[in-house]
């Protein structure tokens, strides 16, 4: 079992920077990936970066490339998300995933084995 915890989430302006957070406890060894997808409402969850946990390689969806950055620490087992130039239509509930199977689905949901509560963000214009 991993429990994950997302936080940082909050209401900022157009243009502003918030750090999402998401610290692990449980299992927290033998993962493959970790993620983060967002949820804006009446929306579909969808990919935002996910960061391979042993190589640190990352992915990310082509709307916040250049925007957003995935980073993790081996040491807390806490990953992060850096998220500067924000705009309105970021604005969602974000939630982190950890794929423990190895499936290599790394922009789907059903590749991630368990997911936090979410954390709500708001970027006002």
């Amino acid at each position: 079992q991993v429990q994950l915890v997302e936080s940082g989430g909050g209401l900022v302006q157009a243009g502003g920077s918030l750090r999402l957070s998401c610290a692990a406890s449980g299992r927290t060894f033998g993962w493959y990936r970790v993620g983060w997808f967002r949820q804006a409402p009446g929306k579909e969850r969808e990919f935002v970066a996910a960061i391979d946990w042993s190589a640190g390689s990352t992915s990310y969806a082509d709307f916040v490339k250049g925007r957003f950055t995935i980073s993790r620490d081996y040491a807390k087992n806490t990953v992060y998300l850096q998220m500067n130039s924000l705009k309105p239509e970021d604005t969602a509930v974000y939630y982190c995933a950890v794929d423990i199977t190895g499936r290599n689905l790394v922009s789907r949901d059903r590749g991630y084995d368990y997911w936090g509560q979410g954390t709500q963000v708001t970027v006002s214009s």
